[in-house]
C-alpha cells in the first residue's frame, strides 16, 4: 500500500474540523515533517488563524513515532485532547490504517490523591491529629468543597483537578493532593492500584501522542528523573512562554513560613537534639528575614550566610534522622514522614544552593504585603539547560504566534540555547559552534490582512511616562479613544496600579461600564466583556496573553506604556548586566526583547477572526521616537501605522458605527 501524502492527510484533517486549508498551515506541516524526518529542530511562527495545531499534529501522527506536545495553557491542552486529536485521529484513520492513542499527562499534584482523601492530611503538631473532613464544618465553603470532592472521587475516571466543575480553591485542593516528593509511591501506598496519577502515567506510556504542559516538561528536564515516556518528537506550543516556565521551575525559595512548617512536620519524628538545632536555625533565619529589604544580593551578607549554613547543616541532620528512626505511635507514619522529608529536603536544597554561591545563580529578597519576606534563587539563564536537555536525542518543533522579534528568530533562539540560525552551506562563525543543534526558522504568516484590518496608533504627542506619578494627559487620551470606540476596549496596563487608576478615572468620566481585573474571576470578566460590546476590560499581565474575544466587543486595544521589566526586577536586571559584561547590548537582549514579546502578544488580541476591525493604541511616545521603537514595532503584527490622533478617532468612530449597524 502506498504511503498517503502529507497534503492528503492535512486535507482530511482540516475537513474533519470544519476548517479550510490555508497556505501557511500547509507550509508549516511540510516544514514539521521535514524536521522530524531529518531529526533537526524547527522554530515556526504561525499567526492567529493559521490552524497551527493541525499544522504539527498531522505530520507528527503520520511519522508514526511517539510525540509529546507541551502547551502553556489549560485551554489549549483541553482543545487538543477534547477536540483536535479525536477528530484528527478519526479523519486520518482511513488513510493511515491505524488509530493512534493519545493521553494527557500532568504533574502529580494535579490529580486527586486517594490516600489523602481517605486518611486525611498529616498536620503540624500544634493542630493535633486532624481529619480535615471532620474538622471543616459541612456548612463552610471548605467543608462543602471537601464533601463534594469525596463524592466526585467515586465518579471521576481521571481524578484530574481540571475535570472538577465548578473548581475549588487551592486550599481545598491541597487537602486531597500531594506533590511528587510527598507521594508514598504506588508500591507502598494502600491505594496504589487505584491511583489516578499512576493511571495517567500508564496511559501515557501506551499513547502515541502525549499532551502535557510546560511545567511538567521543565521538571522532566531539570530533575533528571524522567516523568515523560520516551519520545522521538517534542512539539512545544505557545513556545514564547517556555523560558519563563522553566525559570519558574528552577527557582528555589525560603521563607520563615515554609521553614517553620518544615520544622513542625519533622520535629516530632526525630530526637530532641536534632529538633532543637533545627528550631534554633529557623529562629535565627526568621529574625534576619524580618529586617530584609527587597532587592538583589550580589554577595550574601555574613549573618545571612551563617543562618543559611546553620539551616543547611541542621536540616541535613534531620533528613538522616528521618531515614533512621521509626515511631509506631505516630498515626499514618509513612505519610507523615514522607511529608516531613519533602519539606525539610526543600529547606536543605535551597539553603545549600544559596550558600554555594554559584556565579550562574541570582539571589534576592522579595517582600509580599500578605506573606512577608522570602529569599529566592533563580538561574541567571536557562539557555544552557534547555540546550542540553531539550535538543538532544529528539526532534523539537517550537511554535507560537510570537517567536520572531525585531524581524528574526535569533533572539528567541538564543534564550533557548541555540546559536544564530545557520544558512545551508554558509561557512563562517557558525562553524566555531559545530556542536550546536541544527535548527531552522519559518514564519508562515497569518490568513489575516493586518494592514486592512487594523491600525497601530502611537500617541506621539503625549509626555514620556515616568516611573511614578499620574499621567493626566494619558488618561485624557484614553477617555477620548474609548468614547470614540463606543466602549469595546481592552486596556492592557504595565502595572495593576495603572489599571486601577485608569478604571477609577474613566468610571468618573464616561457612562461606559469598566471591568477591572481582580474584581471578579478572570473567566467571568472575559465573559462579561465579550457579551456586552459597550463594555471595557482593564487589567495587567494575564490579559496581555489570555484574551480571545473576536468580533465587535474588542475593537480597541490600548497599551498604557511599553512594558519594560521594572528596573528593580532582580532577575531581569542581573541578566541584563551579565549580557553587558559579555560585551553585548543588555538592554536590547533582555528589556527590549521582554517588551517586544509582550507587545506582540498584546497587539495580537485585536484581530482574532477575518472580519475583525480595530485599533491598537500605544500611549507611550517612545514607540515612535526612541531608536528601539523600530525593533518593537517590527515584532508586532503589520498594522497600518499612524501617529495622527484625529485620523484614529475618525477611524474608531466609523468602526463603531459599522458595528452598531450590524448589531441592529
Amino acid at each position: 500500500m502506498t504511503k498517503p501524502s502529507l497534503p492528503d492527510l492535512l486535507r482530511a484533517a482540516v475537513t474533519s474540523v470544519g476548517g479550510t486549508e490555508r497556505p501557511g498551515q500547509v507550509a508549516m506541516a511540510e516544514a514539521v515533517a521535514e524536521a522530524v524526518d531529518d531529526g533537526t529542530h524547527l522554530l515556526v511562527q504561525a499567526g492567529t488563524g493559521t490552524g497551527k495545531s493541525l499544522g504539527y499534529l498531522v505530520p507528527a501522527l503520520a511519522h508514526g513515532e511517539r510525540v509529546v506536545v507541551a502547551t502553556a495553557t489549560l485551554a489549549l491542552q483541553r482543545q487538543l485532547v477534547e477536540r483536535d486529536l479525536p477528530r484528527t485521529v478519526e479523519a486520518l484513520h482511513p488513510l493511515l490504517r491505524r488509530r493512534p492513542e493519545f493521553a494527557m499527562l500532568k504533574g502529580r499534584s494535579n490529580y486527586l490523591c486517594l490516600h489523602r482523601l481517605h486518611e486525611g492530611v498529616p498536620q503540624e503538631e500544634e493542630d493535633g491529629l486532624f481529619d480535615v473532613f471532620e474538622s471543616a464544618t459541612p456548612t463552610s465553603k471548605l467543608g462543602k468543597d471537601l464533601l463534594r470532592m469525596r463524592d466526585w472521587a467515586d465518579e471521576t475516571e481521571t481524578g484530574d483537578r481540571d475535570d472538577l466543575t465548578p473548581g475549588v480553591s487551592d486550599r481545598a485542593w491541597g487537602q486531597v493532593s500531594v506533590t511528587s516528593r510527598e507521594c508514598l509511591g504506588a508500591s507502598k501506598c494502600a491505594y496504589g492500584m487505584e491511583c489516578f496519577a499512576e493511571a495517567a502515567r500508564e496511559r501515557a506510556k501506551l499513547a502515541e501522542v502525549v499532551v502535557t504542559n510546560h511545567a511538567l516538561l521543565a521538571i522532566d528536564a531539570i530533575e533528571g528523573a524522567p516523568v515523560l515516556p520516551g519520545h522521538e518528537v517534542l512539539v512545544i506550543d505557545e513556545a514564547h512562554e517556555l523560558v519563563s516556565r522553566v525559570t519558574g521551575a528552577a527557582t528555589g525559595e525560603l521563607s520563615p513560613g515554609s521553614v517553620n512548617r518544615a520544622v513542625r512536620r519533622s520535629a516530632k519524628l526525630v530526637d530532641e537534639k536534632a529538633a532543637d538545632a533545627l528550631q534554633t536555625a529557623a529562629e535565627t533565619f526568621e529574625r534576619l528575614m524580618e529586617l530584609a529589604l527587597p532587592g538583589r544580593l550580589e554577595e550574601i551578607p555574613e549573618d545571612l550566610a551563617y543562618a543559611l549554613m546553620s539551616l543547611r547543616d541542621a536540616s541535613r541532620t534531620v533528613i538522616t534522622a528521618l531515614g533512621n528512626t521509626r515511631d509506631k505511635s505516630v498515626q499514618d507514619e509513612d505519610a507523615v514522614r514522607k511529608q516531613a522529608t519533602a519539606a525539610i529536603e526543600n529547606v536543605h536544597t535551597v539553603a545549600e544552593r544559596i550558600v554555594a554561591g554559584s556565579e550562574y545563580d541570582v539571589v534576592w529578597y522579595e517582600r509580599h504585603d500578605r506573606f512577608g519576606a522570602s529569599l529566592r534563587v533563580a538561574p541567571m539563564s536557562v539557555s544552557g539547560l534547555l540546550r542540553e536537555k531539550l535538543f538532544t536525542e529528539r526532534s523539537v518543533v517550537l511554535t507560537s504566534a510570537t517567536l520572531k522579534l525585531g524581524g528574526d528568530f535569533n533572539g528567541v533562539a538564543a534564550s533557548l540555547g541555540l546559536s544564530p540560525e545557520r544558512k545551508t552551506a554558509e561557512p563562517g562563525p557558525a562553524e566555531a559552534d559545530a556542536d550546536s543543534p541544527l535548527w531552522k526558522g519559518l514564519d508562515v504568516g497569518s490568513p489575516f490582512d493586518y494592514r486592512k484590518q487594523g491600525i497601530l496608533y502611537v500617541a506621539r504627542h503625549l509626555a514620556q511616562p515616568g516611573r511614578e506619578g499620574s499621567r493626566a494627559d494619558m488618561l485624557d487620551e484614553l477617555a477620548e479613544l474609548v468614547e470614540a470606540a463606543g466602549g469595546r476596549t481592552l486596556g492592557l496596563f504595565s502595572s495593576m496600579r495603572g489599571a486601577q487608576a485608569a478604571a477609577e478615572a474613566l468610571r468618573g468620566r464616561l457612562d461606559t461600564p469598566i471591568l477591572l481585573q481582580g474584581e471578579e474571576t478572570l473567566g467571568e470578566l472575559i465573559r462579561a466583556f465579550s457579551d456586552d460590546p459597550r463594555t471595557c476590560l482593564f487589567g495587567t499581565l494575564s490579559l496581555w496573553q489570555g484574551v480571545d474575544v473576536p468580533g465587535a466587543s474588542c475593537q480597541l486595544v490600548v497599551m498604557d506604556r511599553i512594558p519594560f521589566p521594572r528596573p528593580d526586577d532582580p532577575l531581569m536586571s542581573a541578566r541584563q548586566k551579565a549580557v553587558e559584561e559579555g560585551g553585548g547590548n543588555g538592554f536590547m537582549a533582555v528589556a527590549a526583547t521582554h517588551a517586544a514579546l509582550l507587545m506582540a502578544q498584546g497587539a495580537g488580541r485585536l484581530v482574532r477572526a477575518s472580519g475583525d476591525r480595530g485599533v491598537v493604541a500605544v500611549l507611550d511616545p517612545r514607540l515612535a521616537t526612541a531608536r528601539y521603537g523600530t525593533f518593537l514595532r517590527a515584532s508586532m503584527p503589520d498594522f497600518w501605522y499612524t501617529t495622527d490622533r484625529n485620523q484614529v478617532r475618525r477611524s474608531l468612530a466609523a468602526i463603531d458605527e459599522a458595528a452598531r449597524a450590524t448589531e441592529k
